[in-house]
């Protein structure tokens, strides 16, 4: 059955400058929120009830308010999946349709609520559009017109060249003691552009709230629906081996955490949650997010259950920043002005009937996007001119990197403005947006790490705005698509601005500064 696609729109940010915030000032108990300890499933399993729902029920974190909220969770008819007691987030899965309501009264309990709006079945991406998979002659082509030196697929790939990638690698192609994961849809390491660089001790399927680190548990449930994550993982670190493309990265090591749901491709509260504390606590460096977390495209405050999740997946995420972990995620690709007063959201929830709301974007957030020390990035295409899909907004963007565009030309064979990289069974294929573009960020951020091996995440963004290049707004009106009608309007100054942030990555000046 093919799954249902989680299709970003509008993401925001705070205004986090070149500082970090230590935490979300409007979430309770946040700031106090402790490390998470390894999953541990106290009672029950993963294993779908029918009629169920699953819930996140965060809680102070000593041990005795953790037994207590515990024992109250099975008086009130629900079952522990997971529980991570030092960020005290509890995964559980209930039929009693009042347990919100019942868990929330509990002493101790800070927050409580459904993560999904439909029950459990038994056992969201910012691509935009479909992917174009080469064909064997298409490749075979390509390949007789590489340049002497570089990968077979590389005369395609304009955004190596656009942020200084191909010269970065001659320089420095990135440590074996950094590692990206991609949280995403899986990442098939059989790929022999990806084999090379995969961390498989540092790769699980942390579908249903608990890591599952079997082997090739990480690996797509559908190669050909679930190519998203495959992609990703290529634009950080294809091995420079002889065979197909290059990553930005080429010498780092690269992990997959599986976070997409087999029926419905959506990126539920809980699995991301597991996979930042997953990451930290395996010693990943970096985390690539190409998604939004199902199934509110925005959270607002006033709810208890998107509060909930606006909680649990902010502890986590705090966590693996507290642990040396950057988190970068991808912008969108509404093209909405995200410093706007007012968004229209009409597409949640995504696991059921949408309802049409109107939202104020400053009482409700996207996640994990808009949480606080993750890294913003919008989209950029072969002219360097802002992707005509991206999201943009003074003081929301941090950076920019390629992400492709359908309607940007560049001087390459195929002519194709998108983002040339790996797929599943050893194929390669072209996808644009945001998606396309935050891993881009995450290489650099990755070859950052490898040449300043002591610096933190804050430091980590610092360097990546400090060096990103700039090209300030344009200079005519924005019609990204070219039919006549402005579509966007950019902010800010040469410094910072609306469309770009703090300016595009730049991967020569990474491995050189």
């Amino acid at each position: 059955m093919a799954h249902l696609r989680s299709r970003r729109r509008p993401a925001l940010t705070l205004p986090l400058g070149l500082a970090l915030t230590a935490s979300l000032g409007f979430l309770p108990g946040a700031a106090s929120a402790a490390p998470a300890d390894s999953p541990a499933a106290t009672a029950g399993s993963a294993t779908a009830d029918a009629g169920a729902l699953a819930y996140v029920v965060n809680t102070r974190t000593d041990h005795r308010t953790l037994a207590s909220v515990k024992k109250a969770i099975g008086k009130a008819g629900g079952t522990v999946v997971a529980s991570y007691d030092r960020i005290g987030v509890i995964v559980v899965h209930a039929s009693n349709p009042d347990f919100g309501r019942q868990i929330r009264a509990v002493k101790g309990v800070q927050s409580a609520g459904a993560t999904r709006t439909s029950p459990l079945v038994a056992a969201g991406t910012t691509d935009e559009g479909a992917a174009q998979v080469l064909s064997k002659a298409q490749a075979k082509s390509l390949a007789a017109q590489a340049p002497s030196g570089a990968e077979p697929l590389e005369a395609d790939q304009w955004d190596l060249r656009a942020i200084g990638a191909d010269k970065a690698a001659k320089i420095n192609p990135g440590s074996r003691d950094v590692t990206v994961g991609v949280i995403d849809t899986g990442v098939d390491d059989t790929h022999p552009d990806l084999a090379p660089n995969f961390s498989a001790s540092q790769s699980a399927n942390c579908v249903g709230g608990k890591a599952d680190t079997s082997p090739g548990a990480w690996r797509p449930y559908d190669p050909a629906e679930d190519y998203h994550g495959t992609h990703v993982a290529g634009e950080i670190a294809a091995a420079r081996n002889g065979i197909g493309v290059a990553g930005v990265a080429p010498g780092v090591k690269v992990a997959g955490i599986k976070v997409s749901d087999p029926h419905d491709g959506l990126f539920y509260p809980e699995n991301v949650v597991c996979a930042f504390v997953f990451a930290a606590d395996h010693g990943v460096e970096v985390t690539n997010n190409s998604y939004y977390v199902d199934p509110w495209l925005y959270n607002c405050m006033d709810d208890p259950d998107q509060k909930a999740i606006v909680d649990a997946v902010d502890r986590a995420q705090l966590y693996a920043q507290k642990k040396g972990t950057l988190n970068l995620a991808s912008a969108g690709n509404s093209n909405d002005d995200l410093d706007s007063d007012a968004l229209v959201d009409d597409s949640s929830p995504d696991d059921a009937t949408p309802v049409h709301r109107t939202i104020d974007p400053h009482k409700c957030f996207d996640i994990p996007t808009q949480l606080p020390g993750v890294v913003t990035v919008s989209a950029s295409g072969p002219t360097g001119a802002k992707s005509y899909y991206s999201s943009y907004g003074k003081g929301v963007i941090d950076i920019a990197a390629p992400g492709g565009d359908k309607f940007q030309f560049p001087d390459t064979p195929s002519k194709n403005g998108r983002i040339l990289s790996t797929m599943p069974g050893g194929q390669y294929g072209f996808l644009q947006g945001t998606s396309m573009a935050s891993p881009h960020a995450a290489g650099v951020a990755a070859l950052l790490k490898s040449t300043h091996p002591k610096a933190t995440p804050a430091q980590l963004q610092a360097l990546l705005k400090a060096e990103a290049d700039n090209p300030g707004c344009p200079s005519d009106p924005y019609d990204g698509d070219g039919d006549g009608v402005v579509d966007a309007t950019c902010e800010g100054g040469k410094r910072v601005n609306g469309f770009y942030g703090f300016g595009i990555v730049d991967a020569l000046d990474a491995v050189k500064k």
